[in-house]
């Protein structure tokens, strides 16, 4: 498993930008796919965001399509989400999640990945 240190996160009005990241430790993430999810509070993990094991393919919730950029640093092996216009309803713990057997079709599951983030707040207030 690759061990993940998240940071970045914390509290903003709504409209405002944030990037949380998320550092893989003792190798790469070269042919891993990339993924962050959300949990708020009461519902279930949610999948935000995935890059495909090769890179070629970005895939996004619809609810963040347009605002959020998920983006990978190989030579830094770190794994990024920007999130542009943030909203209230954005308010969840986001986790960051790798993956060396991820097809395309699991990308939204979260049983597909292998290692996770630790997780770390964003809080969006009107």
């Amino acid at each position: 498993q690759v061990q993940l240190v998240q940071s970045g996160g914390g509290v903003v009005q709504a409209g405002d930008s944030l990037r949380i990241s998320c550092a893989a430790s003792g190798r790469t993430l070269s042919g891993y796919a990339m993924g962050w999810f959300r949990q708020a509070p009461g519902k279930e993990r949610e999948f935000v965001a995935a890059i495909s094991r090769t890179g070629g393919y970005r895939y996004y919730t619809d609810s963040v399509k347009g605002r959020f950029t998920i983006s990978g640093d190989n030579g830094k092996k770190t794994v990024y989400l920007e999130m542009n216009n943030l909203q209230p309803e954005d308010t969840a713990v986001y986790y960051c999640a790798v993956g060396s057997r991820v097809i395309a079709s699991e990308l939204r599951n979260p049983r597909a990945y292998d290692s996770w983030g630790q997780g770390t707040q964003v809080t969006v207030s009107l």
